[in-house]
């Protein structure tokens, strides 16, 4: 049986590796690799390399400090995305809940497709410009719902 490679985290670029790994800490109820902490003292955050983690200390997000970062176009083709990520909720009143968290977070609306019946979702910016969506799957509100 081969060994096949397993996905250890996907690496975001930042030029604001903290504030962008802080979004995401938020946004998704992680936490920061052990020594991946902001300082607590007057000493200098010079973090080029984070990580997030999930409740069970696995390896999530991790966030990587470049110098430039173009912003994507989305929808224009200008600036493609390259990647973006997505994130579903349970039901519509989660959707909203996450959306009010989301912008508050620091997330900028791009696209607000909340009227589709099917698979109502966000798409948004996060602080570096890198696109993600937030959305109920298709089902999955009905599955929530019989829970």
């Amino acid at each position: 049986m081969p060994d096949y490679p397993q996905l250890l985290h996907t690496v975001l670029d930042a030029t604001d590796v903290r504030e962008l790994a802080g979004f995401y800490r938020e946004l998704l109820g992680l936490q920061y690799r052990t020594g991946d902490e902001p300082p607590t003292t007057d000493i200098v955050d010079d973090a080029d390399w984070l990580v997030l983690t999930d409740s069970q200390g696995r390896s999530t997000l991790a966030f990587q400090q470049v110098e430039h970062l173009a912003r994507t176009t989305w929808p224009s083709n200008e600036v493609p995305m390259q990647l973006h990520v997505d994130f579903t909720v349970s039901d519509r009143e989660a959707l909203e809940h996450h959306h009010a968290r989301a912008l508050a977070l620091g997330a900028e609306v791009l696209l607000d497709r909340t009227d589709d019946a099917d698979e109502p979702l966000y798409v948004y910016a996060d602080p570096a410009g890198h696109p993600l969506c937030i959305f109920v799957a298709e089902g999955q509100e009905a599955t929530a719902q019989r829970g």
